[in-house]
């Protein structure tokens, strides 16, 4: 539990009250690989903390799995749309490694906001930086050639080819598998 209130009090002061709560309302989960903690349709209702393991958000275009982005330790994971609009997500969330994960619930996530303004001020924060690198990222993304998009991905998660599917990490560049070997070399 120490990653995650480390991760909060980069954001916020932790006064020992607020820490207590965050001990008792976050929920200590683990997960195997392969197991989708969320899935297409269905309301994302926690955010979650990655104490081990690596994740991606995924979605399907044309029937065909498109991997939209990864995470690994010490990152906060949600369907982000599904989780601040409370609404039907269109997107997935699988485990690609067994995972240990802290879980609150979209409703204790709230009460933490009303009741600790330190709290409210790390939401903001996290929304804020979510927001920004979502925004950042669209707008760039598009201009990028498929090395550069590699190579950006590779500067965000130095080890992800030694932990994600080389196909999850193709179709998250929009490219075949056998452009991205070629791109490798």
């Amino acid at each position: 539990m120490q990653s995650l209130l480390q991760e909060i009090s980069n954001r916020c002061f932790l006064s020992s009250e607020l820490q207590q709560r965050i001990l008792k309302d976050f929920e200590l989960i683990e997960t195997k690989k392969g197991e989708n903690i969320l899935t297409d349709g269905s309301k994302a209702n926690y955010l979650y903390f990655i104490k081990k393991g690596v994740l991606h958000n995924y979605y399907y275009h044309d029937g065909k799995q498109i991997s939209s982005w990864f995470y690994n330790e010490n990152q906060f994971i949600t369907s982000w749309y599904s989780f601040y609009a409370q609404k039907q997500s269109f997107e997935e969330i699988e485990c690609l490694e067994d995972s240990v994960l802290y879980q609150i619930s979209y409703s204790g996530y709230q009460k933490l906001i009303a009741n600790f303004p330190a709290f409210g001020n790390f939401a903001r924060l996290l929304a804020e930086e979510m927001l920004t690198f979502i925004d950042e990222f669209s707008k760039g993304w598009s201009f990028l050639t498929a090395k550069e998009k590699y190579q950006l991905l590779l500067n965000y998660f130095p080890d992800i080819e030694q932990r994600v599917k080389l196909g999850y990490i193709a179709s998250f560049l929009g490219i075949s598998q056998e452009t991205l070997s070629r791109i490798r070399k």
